[in-house]
Parts: C-alpha cells; structure tokens; sequence
C-alpha cells in the first residue's frame, strides 16, 4: 500500500538565495519534494543562484515506490507544467534576468517541456529526455545526466533524443553515470542514492548553470 507524507509549503515554491540573482527552478522527481531537494537548492545558492523549489503534487511527497507511482499517475502534465512557469515567473520577478531550470526523473520531462516555449536560458535534466512522438526545438542549451542501468518514464530513448536536439541546433552536453540506476541523485530514497554520481552530477550542473547564466 502506497505511503505519503506532508510537505511544508505545500503547493508553493520554497526559496533560497539572495533576489536579483541568476535564476534556477529545481522540478522534483515522481516522489514529491522532498527533504534532499532543500540542501541541493541551498548548496546551488552557494554558487550565486535565486533558486525555486516548487511542489507540483499539491503538498505530498512519498518515500515508497508505489507511492511515486501513484503520484505520478495523479499528475495532470498540463498544471504541472503550469506550476513549472510560474516559478520561473517567481524567479523573474524577483530580478533574475536569466533563469535555467534542473529536472529529476518527470521533472526532468516536465523541464524540458517547459523549454520548448523559450522561457528558459539553461536546462539541465536527469535520467529525462523527450520521447520521439514530443518532437519540438529546445532554444536552450542542454545538460542530460543519463544513468547507465535506467529506463526514461515517458520511454524517450537517449540517444535518438540527444541526435535530434543536435540536429536541431540545440548545444547538448551529456554525461553516463556507470553502475546507477535512475534515481541516483535523490538523496532521501537510499536505496537510489549513489553519493559519487549524485556529488559528480550537482557539480557539472552547478559549472554548466554558472557558464550560461552567470556574467
């Protein structure tokens, strides 16, 4: 049986940084935003980002596998992307000139999703990508962080995804963390985590986010 727990602020971004900075919006995976999402956002706001958390499962996360799928099968992709705009918007408002965008697992999905509009500088995504029936140009230069052991939920295959940002003229970085699972960077779920790749994949993000977006 599914397990879920509370979250504070629920449906509304939590915030971290100092205003007027270079914008990040981090998009939590299919469990909820949970507790590890806060230490990635603080340590990103160490690097000199405004960063949003925003929840898009309207104030409940899991820490079970089936909770997450339950989760994600309740998730409307429309007012999760809605959601995933108006913390950019937030971060806009709040000064940011350039604003990139980090998604995990679906919110790596629902990032890149939300790039195809243009309202984004950066996008970086982990174990996501768009699968071949979700064809459209990402304006943005692109950080994928693909596990080797994993499967994408929405079933993109990695490299016809890469190829075709490529072929669309979209800078593409990508890096294979040997020996993980989808879910490595999720520090709350332990039996994901893999500590080397989750350290190795924050500090290409925070380096990738820092040369597009900082002057």
């Amino acid at each position: 049986m599914a397990e879920f727990v509370e979250i504070p602020s629920p449906g509304w971004p939590l915030t971290f940084g100092e205003e007027g900075r270079p914008g990040v919006v981090i998009v939590h995976d299919a469990y909820g935003r949970l507790p590890y999402l806060e230490s990635y956002a603080t340590a990103l706001a160490a690097q000199g980002f405004f960063v949003a958390v925003p929840d898009l499962f309207d104030g409940l996360a899991t820490v079970d596998r089936a909770g997450a799928e339950e989760l994600l099968q309740r998730m409307d992709a429309g007012f999760a992307i809605a959601t995933l705009d108006d913390a950019i918007e937030l971060t806009r408002g709040a000064g940011a000139t350039r604003v990139g965008v980090i998604g995990l697992g679906v919110g790596g999905w629902l990032a890149l999703r939300a790039a195809q509009s243009g309202s984004v500088d950066a996008v970086v995504s982990y174990y996501a990508g768009l699968a071949d029936d979700e064809a459209g140009i990402v304006p943005a230069p692109v950080l994928v962080h693909r596990s080797e052991a994993g499967v994408w939920e929405n079933g993109a295959e990695t490299d016809r995804f890469v190829t075709r940002l490529r072929e669309h003229g979209t800078p593409v970085t990508q890096h294979t963390y040997v020996g993980t699972g989808d879910g490595f960077a999720n520090a709350t779920m332990l039996e994901l985590l893999d500590k080397n790749a989750a350290a190795l994949a924050f500090a290409r993000s925070a380096y990738f986010l820092q040369s597009h977006l900082l002057d």
